[in-house]
This record gives C-alpha cells, structure tokens and sequence, in this order.
C-alpha cells in the first residue's frame, strides 16, 4: 500500500486481522507501526488492499517477513485456516475488528453462537504471535444487556488468552474457569494482558459521522504499561456543544462562507436548546459539509451536477468514485444527511447502500406547494468519494469492485482518524514504558 510501504519512524510492527479496506491499517500504520501481515477474506476487499500496495501471498507459499519498504504479504481466506506462528515475539500490535454481524442491530444477533463470531480467532491469534498490544474494534451492540456476559467473557478471554477453551466445554464453563484464574496470581506476566474497553462516538473523535462502537485496547502484562494514562490520552477532543457554539458565534458559517442565507437560517432555527454555551475546552463536531470542504488540507469536493445523475464517472480534478448515482429517495426510517450535522453512520448491509441512509439534503431548493415554505430541498445519494470523506479515509486510496461493494467495505471499515487516536495513543504508552518518552 502506498502509505504502507513508507519507513515508519522505528520499526515497532503490526499484524491485521479482518483487514477490510484497510482503515484501521493506515490508522495503525501512521502510529509507526509496520505491517508484517494482513489477513481479509472477502474477495473485493483483498483487492482493494492489493490496489494499494499489499502483495498476495499463496496458499502454498512459504511465509516471509517484510524487511522495511517492501509490500507486505496479504493472506486472502479464512482466518481459521491462518497460522501466525512464524510471527512469535516480533509483533507489537495485533489489530482487527472480528465481524460484527452477529452483535449488530442490523444483523441476526445470535452472538457467541453465530458462526461468524470471530473473537476466538483474535486469541488464537494472541497466543500465536503474543503481540504486545491487541487493539479490536466492534459494535455498540455488545453492550446490549443480552450480550453483557459474553462481553464480559471475552474481556476476561482477552485478559487470559493463554487459558484456551476446551472445545468441548461451553463458553460458560470457560469462564468459570476463567473467572477462578482471575483470582489467582500470574506465573508469568507476559500470558497475561491488561484491558481497557472505550465505547466511543467516532464525532467525538473528529471524524464527520456519529457513530457509535467499543475499542477494546489490551497491553500485555509484563510491560507495566500505565493505563490510567492511556484513558486520559483517548479521552474525546470535540463535542456537539462545541459545534452549537461555533454557529452562535459565526465561526463555523465563517469557514463555508458560500452557504445560502436560507440555509443558514434554517440551521440556525434547529439548533439545540439545552446544549451548555460554557467554552467545555473541546473542538467542534465536525459536520458533513466540514467533510466535502476538506479536513486536514484536503481540497474541497466538487458538486456533483443535478444532469449527472447517471452512474457516468464523473471526474473532476484528479477525483475518483465522485459518481452521481439516480433515483435517491428519502422514506420513514431512512431520513438523510443533512450537511451542517455529522452524517449519519454509514453502514455496510442494505440499508447503507441503496437507502435512504446515504442520502443528503443539498442547498438546493425546489417549488414545493405542499410544504409550508413552498419550497423543498433537493437530494441525491452520496458518491463513494464523499462516503471515503466522512469515514476520513484519504482521496488517493482506490477502492476495488461496483458500487455497492465499495460502500460496503466502507460501511465495514474503522474510521481512519479513531483508529488514528487510539493507535497514536498505544505508541505514546510503549514509548513510556520504553523509555523514550
């Protein structure tokens, strides 16, 4: 991957499991962590990671380690079938987020019993490669009260990954053992990791989208890593209060000077009234509209023309998947994106990608006799570029396959700029616990 293949600043390393499009990779990557291993199984996203540098490497192939520079090998197919033995002792990351189908709202909720529940891959994992840290992202929905204790479970799992499940034990009897192992003093600090759960608004984060997910971040035991410090280094930077109070005092219309005075008003008529005006030290929520001007120096997007509605690559100034697409409707459950709010979290399952959900409201209005303005505003979907946008990932990454797969390994990824923020923080933690902080 192009990004990938830069010289990290000291060659601490990663391994990345459940790759996807490989948000969480660049995250883990810009920390100064180089990738020694990617591993995906769906077939569109390991071409993505191709496309940007990853090399294949054969089911028959012997294992190799990438010395810095070169292409990191990318394993395409199950996770189970994965050995990372070869790995032992030379990874200080090992980062995924295991499919979270079987704890999403969107999907089935059969938890621990669905056969897609990938966490006993990450501990197979942890105890093949016994990384340094493990960093997993997964959904909010873990923390529904029908799944606290296999929440609980996989947290003391994490902690003991070295205590490995008989096969023929149910997950319930494992933890019991589990739980009695707890209680005991560890042997060996290095079989043991200490774990920090975040639940997190990725808003709260800087990234243009609310969306809600659990980072569980563990740091193996005999580093004597300072985790109280940690939580204080991921604790949140921006806030909706913050955004309400840069509309009050102008300097958020300041930044998009262009927005029409009606839309401004309208905005402005729907602002909060119970959001604190006390200066909270944080930053702005970052909008949609913040997100198609550019974050960090990026250049604006281009509009995409109403008459270019029609699947046609519409490119202009190098940018690419910047694609108007037809027939977007806005119907009960599915209300879109409106440009001066966060979006909306963009999925991966149907409602993401031909729904309602990645709709937005543009300033454009048109005659509407039934609305009480006699106006109503005009939509379209999202183009894969804007959706790259709000999940921070940058306009030079290529995204492989049709549309909708593209919009699906979006949905499926981690955003690049929270998995910026707890990947910078685990460097800053073993710098410390090195001695070079």
């Amino acid at each position: 991957m192009p990004e990938l293949q830069e010289e990290p600043t000291n060659d601490r390393t990663g391994v990345e499991l459940f790759a996807g499009a490989g948000g969480l990779a660049m995250a883990v990557h810009s920390a100064g962590f180089r990738p020694l291993l990617f591993n995906e199984f769906a077939k569109r996203a390991c071409q993505t990671l191709q496309a940007n540098g990853a090399k294949p490497r054969g089911e028959d192939e012997e294992e190799w380690i990438p010395r810095p520079g070169e292409p990191s090998p990318l394993v395409e197919g199950d996770v189970q079938h994965l050995d990372m033995s070869y790995l032992r002792g030379k990874v200080d990351v090992l980062a995924g987020g295991p499919p979270c189908q079987p704890f999403s709202l969107g999907g089935i909720a059969k938890g621990d019993e669905d056969r897609r529940n990938m966490f006993p891959q990450m501990f197979k994992a942890m105890r093949q490669i016994k990384p340094k840290v493990v960093i997993c992202e997964n959904v909010k929905g873990l923390l529904r009260q029908s799944f606290k204790p296999y929440l609980e479970y996989i947290l003391r799992e994490m902690e003991m990954p070295f205590e490995e499940r008989d096969p023929e034990k149910t997950w319930q009897e494992h933890d019991a053992l589990l739980k009695e192992a707890q209680d005991k003093p560890a042997s060996d600090l290095s079989l043991r990791y200490k774990v920090v759960m975040t639940q997190v608004n990725a808003a709260d984060y800087g990234v243009p989208q609310i969306r809600n997910r659990i980072i569980i971040v563990a740091f193996r035991a005999d580093l004597g890593i300072d985790t109280e410090q940690f939580k204080q280094d991921v604790l949140p930077k921006h806030s909706e209060a913050a955004l309400v109070r840069s509309m009050l005092d102008g300097s958020y219309w300041k930044r998009h000077p262009k927005v029409p005075k009606h839309v401004r008003d309208l905005v402005m008529s729907r602002l909060p009234k119970d959001v604190p005006l006390i200066d909270d030290g944080l930053r702005p929520w970052r909008t949609f509209r913040d997100a198609l001007a550019g974050i960090d120096e990026a250049p604006p997007l281009p509009p995409i023309p109403w008459d270019k509605l029609d699947r046609t690559e519409y490119r202009v100034k190098g940018f690419t998947d910047h694609v108007g697409w037809p027939d977007a409707r806005i119907y009960k459950g599915h209300t879109p994106n409106e440009l001066d709010r966060p979006a909306k979290t963009v999925k991966a399952g149907v409602h993401g990608v031909p729904g309602g959900e990645s709709v937005m409201l543009t300033d454009d209005r048109e005659p509407d006799p039934t609305s009480p303005t006699r106006y109503r505003y005009r939509h379209r979907y999202m183009t894969v570029r804007e959706t790259a946008r709000v999940m921070t990932f940058p306009d030079d990454w290529k995204l492989e396959g049709p549309r909708g797969e593209k919009m699906r390994q979006l949905g499926n990824a981690v955003p690049v700029m929270l998995g910026a923020v707890f990947a910078n923080a685990v460097a800053k933690a073993l710098d410390r616990a090195e001695g070079r902080s």
